[in-house]
C-alpha cells in the first residue's frame, strides 16, 4: 500500500512538476541563449545560431563532402598542394578565385574529377574553412572580446584587442586602462547606474523606517488617515509627474544632475516602502516595545536597538525591491539624465550605430548590466520571502 500511496502521489503532482520544469526552461533556455552568443566571436555570430557552438565549424561538411578525398581530412595528404600552408590559401581569399582553380585541369583531368562542383555559396563556406585550417583567420568558440569592446565603446571593424595590438589608437581610445571611462562605454555607464542605484536605494528605505516606526509605535492625531493617503499614493503612476517635476527641476538647477535623480527615485519608492516597514513593524511584539519603555528607553533607542536590528528581513527585501527598479529603470534616467551622465539601460541601445553595426555587443552588455542586480538578489534571497509575508501573520 505505500508504495501504491507513493505512485499516487507522484502522478498527482506531476503535472505540476511538468508546469514547473516547463517555465524554468522557457525562462533559462532564451538566457543561456544570450549567454553563449555573448561569448561567441562576431563572425560566428553572423553565421550560426548559438545552439551550434560545439559543431563542426561552418564549410567542414562541404569540404569533406569536396575535397577530403584527394586532400585528406586534415588537408595535408598531398605535399605539394598542403591546404593548411598561409601562403597557398591566402592566393584564394574569394570563393570566385576558389572556382576558377577548381575549373582547372590537371594533367589533363579535371581538378575535382567524378565529384560535382560546389555551388557558390558552398565554395565560399570552404574558403572560409581553409582559411581556418590554415590559420590565416582561425577564431576561437569562446571569446571575451566582445565584453571588452562593450566595456569600452569600441566602435571599430575588428576588436579592440587587435587594433590595440597593432597599434591603432581611434574613436578616442588610448589602449590602456582609461578607455574603460569613455563616455560610449558600458564601463563608463556601470559607474553612473552605480551612483544613482545606490542613494536611490538607501534613501527610501532609511526615511520609510522612521516613518513605519512613527506610524506603528507613536500615537497622533491623524496617524491612520495619513498612512491610508500614502498607501493610496501607490496607484499614482510617475509618467504623469515627469513634466511637472522636470520644470520645476529646471527652475532650480536639477536637471541632468544625480541628486534630481535620487530625489525622484525617493519619492515614488516612499509609499510602498513605509507601507511594507509600517507591517513589518507593526506585527512586532508590543510587550517587547513596552517593556524597553519602562526600562527608560527613549523612541530613538527602541528604534535602533530594536527595531532596526528586528526588521533587517523587510530592509533586504525591499532594498532587492528598490535596487532592482532604480538599476532598470529607463525613462527616468533619460529625462533627468539623458546622454550627459548615460546609464547601463540607456547606454545598451547605443552599443547598434545608426547604420547596424554593433549589435553583437548587445548580448555582451545585457550581461553587464544584470551582474550587480544578480549578486544583490541571491545574496539577500534568504530575506526575500520574510520580507514578502511582513505583517500577514499574526499571533
Amino acid at each position: 500500500m505505500n508504495t501504491v500511496n507513493k505512485i499516487n502521489r507522484f502522478l498527482a503532482g506531476l503535472p505540476t512538476h511538468v508546469v514547473v520544469i516547463a517555465v524554468c526552461l522557457l525562462w533559462l533556455l532564451p538566457a543561456f541563449g544570450l549567454l553563449v552568443t555573448s561569448l561567441r566571436p562576431f563572425q560566428d555570430i553572423n553565421d550560426t545560431g548559438w545552439w551550434t557552438v560545439l559543431s563542426a565549424p561552418k564549410g567542414m561538411a562541404d569540404y569533406t563532402a569536396s575535397c577530403a578525398a584527394c586532400h585528406g581530412d586534415d588537408g595535408k595528404l598531398i605535399a605539394t598542394a598542403d591546404l593548411t600552408d598561409p601562403e597557398l590559401i591566402g592566393k584564394y581569399p574569394r570563393s570566385l578565385q576558389l572556382m576558377a582553380m577548381l575549373r582547372k585541369e590537371i594533367d589533363g583531368k579535371p581538378h575535382m574529377e567524378d565529384l560535382p562542383a560546389p555551388e557558390a555559396q558552398q565554395a565560399a563556406d570552404i574558403a572560409n574553412y581553409l582559411r581556418r585550417i590554415s590559420n590565416i583567420e582561425n577564431p576561437p568558440r569562446f571569446t571575451a572580446s566582445n565584453y571588452v569592446d562593450a566595456l569600452v565603446g569600441y566602435r571599430g571593424t575588428t576588436t579592440y584587442a587587435k587594433d590595440c595590438a597593432a597599434g591603432a589608437q581611434s574613436l578616442d581610445l588610448k589602449c590602456n586602462i582609461r578607455d574603460l571611462l569613455n563616455p560610449r562605454g558600458m564601463g563608463r555607464a556601470f559607474l553612473n547606474t552605480l551612483a544613482v542605484a545606490l542613494p536611490a536605494t538607501v534613501l527610501p528605505i532609511l526615511f520609510a523606517a522612521f516613518a513605519a516606526y512613527a506610524f506603528s509605535w507613536l500615537h497622533f492625531r491623524g496617524r491612520m488617515a495619513l498612512f491610508a493617503v500614502l498607501v493610496g499614493l501607490q496607484v499614482v503612476p510617475l509618467q504623469m509627474t515627469l513634466v511637472p517635476i522636470s520644470r520645476i527641476y529646471a527652475q532650480v538647477g536639477l536637471n541632468g544632475t544625480f541628486l534630481g535623480v535620487w530625489l525622484f527615485h525617493t519619492g515614488f519608492g516612499l509609499p510602498y516602502a513605509i507601507y511594507l516597514m509600517r507591517n513589518f513593524l507593526g506585527s512586532l511584539p508590543r510587550d517587547l516595545f513596552e517593556s524597553a519603555y519602562l526600562d527608560g528607553a527613549s523612541h530613538w533607542t527602541a528604534f535602533h536597538r530594536l527595531a532596526l536590528p528586528l526588521s533587517v528581513p523587510a530592509i533586504a527585501s525591499l532594498g532587492i525591491f528598490q535596487f532592482l527598479w532604480v538599476w532598470n529603470d529607463l525613462l527616468v534616467a533619460l529625462v533627468f539624465l539623458g546622454g550627459k551622465n548615460p546609464v547601463l539601460t540607456y547606454q545598451i541601445s547605443n552599443m547598434v550605430t545608426s547604420l547596424g553595426a554593433g549589435w553583437h555587443l548587445l548580448t555582451a552588455a545585457a550581461f553587464i548590466s544584470m551582474l550587480l542586480p544578480m549578486i544583490v538578489f541571491f545574496s539577500l534571497q534568504r530575506f526575500f520571502v520574510r520580507g514578502l509575508l511582513a505583517g500577514s501573520v499574526k499571533g
